[in-house]
């Protein structure tokens, strides 16, 4: 997990509580799975005594990072910026511990201090103390000047405020360690180097940076199949979606990845990874993480949905029980994941439709005949798990789950979901 680090800094770290933070960009309502990396470094910092602050950009969010770009972006307005700041802070709860003690971790926003912080008071209190040749020697920048769009001013000054961001908290919190993706490490060095140079050669400020991860096959790492990002929000991405991208990943990147984002020891680890090359189609190791992962993230709830729409799909055999399980949310995601969903209309529902004609009117069989011999004779057809026996049954709007989704089987392996319209 660790990149770039400065020297000096197992000492500093090895005499009594440090405080330490990460930056979180505030331009969307979640954060992504590409920022579990710097909560992970955050978590680890609390879990070895020292107090974690994360830190939300809502003033660096008015502006816009040049690292890793090569364009200007848009920007959004402070009402936008707010809520999404909100947003962020609920997610990073259920990683950090803010009840904790003496290491605690603390939430904070850098519009607090930025908010009041006029022009002319931060070109002498931050400006001054940086020369343009030191902020051009970044990569970031000189990528940027080098491009056909080049860079704005503003973008110009970003490493200016996220420099400042760290005075402040050495000033305020007695932060000394900035911590983020290796892309930030311009950025950071800012700020150790401008603490430096405000409070003299006496200050010590740190930076710890984690690789960027990519995804064995090279691809960056955090994006679907269709390059949508896994986001840590359940209405962005669903908790089954994100238990899926987990369970997908290939065995290289699972055992990869099982180091990075669980808090399993290093020999819990290594049995998992023995056991899992003992039978690798099994997928332990994924399910491992998935699982661990989704709970954290989504908690208890959001794992069962997702556990319980994963066995529906893909499921061998399947009972009444297991579909009682499911709520309306996770029907509504199986309706959207699968590719043999069928619909029928309420009114045939109330009215009550023979098991003969709904297979028929369905398209599952071809014709009455065929349906009758389905049930009679082969005894392949179920409905909610149960077995079709009597070709007198009727299908009525008391049989679907939610008074909307029903699951018709004919066969081992054609299963249809069904919603009423």
């Amino acid at each position: 997990m660790v990149h770039n680090i400065m020297p000096g800094i197992d000492d500093h770290l090895s005499t009594g509580m440090k405080v330490g933070y990460a930056g979180f960009d505030p331009t969307a309502d979640s954060l992504h799975i590409g920022n579990l990396v710097p909560i992970m470094m955050l978590v680890h910092l609390q879990k070895a005594g020292h107090k974690p602050i994360a830190l939300v950009g809502g003033a660096t969010g008015m502006i816009g990072d040049p690292s890793g770009k090569d364009k200007e972006r848009q920007l959004l307005s402070e009402d936008i910026l707010q809520y999404n700041v909100g947003c962020i802070k609920k997610q990073l709860e259920h990683f950090l511990d803010f009840e904790l003690g003496e290491n605690a971790a603390e939430m904070t926003n850098n519009y607090d201090w930025f908010k009041d912080f006029g022009f002319l008071g931060f070109l002498r209190e931050v400006g001054k103390y940086i020369t343009i040749n030191y902020m051009k020697a970044k990569e970031s920048v000189k990528a940027r000047l080098s491009g056909e769009s080049g860079i704005s001013y503003t973008e110009f000054a970003y490493q200016l405020v996220q420099g400042y961001d760290f005075l402040h908290l050495y000033q305020e919190k007695n932060c000394t360690l900035q911590m983020g993706g290796s892309d930030q490490w311009g950025n950071i060095t800012t700020g150790s180097y401008l603490i430096g140079k405000k409070m003299g050669s006496e200050a010590k400020a740190y930076a710890i940076t984690c690789p960027l991860i990519t995804r064995e096959d090279g691809t960056k790492f955090g994006k679907s199949e269709s390059g949508d990002k896994i986001w840590l929000s359940a209405e962005r991405t669903s908790p089954y979606m994100f238990y899926q991208y987990w369970i997908n990943v290939s065995d290289q990147d699972a055992e990869k990845f099982i180091k990075i984002f669980t808090l399993k020891t290093k020999e819990k680890i290594e049995a998992l990874v023995a056991e899992h090359a003992k039978a690798p189609h099994q997928r332990m190791l994924h399910k491992v993480l998935a699982e661990d992962l989704t709970k954290r993230v989504h908690g208890e709830e959001g794992l069962n949905g997702a556990l319980a729409i994963t066995n529906f799909l893909f499921g061998r055999k399947q009972k009444r029980a297991d579909f009682e399980k499911l709520t309306a949310k996770d029907w509504k995601e199986i309706v959207q994941q699968s590719s043999d969903a069928k619909a029928i209309s309420k009114d045939k529902l109330n009215e009550g439709i023979n098991i003969l004609d709904f297979l028929v009117e369905l398209g599952i069989t071809k014709s009455r005949s065929e349906a009758r011999r389905s049930v009679t004779k082969d005894k392949s057809v179920s409905l909610n798990g149960a077995k079709c026996q009597d070709i007198e049954q009727v299908v009525t709007l008391d049989d679907a789950f939610h008074n909307t989704y029903l699951q018709i089987q004919r066969g081992k392996k054609n299963k249809f979901i069904v919603y009423v319209e």
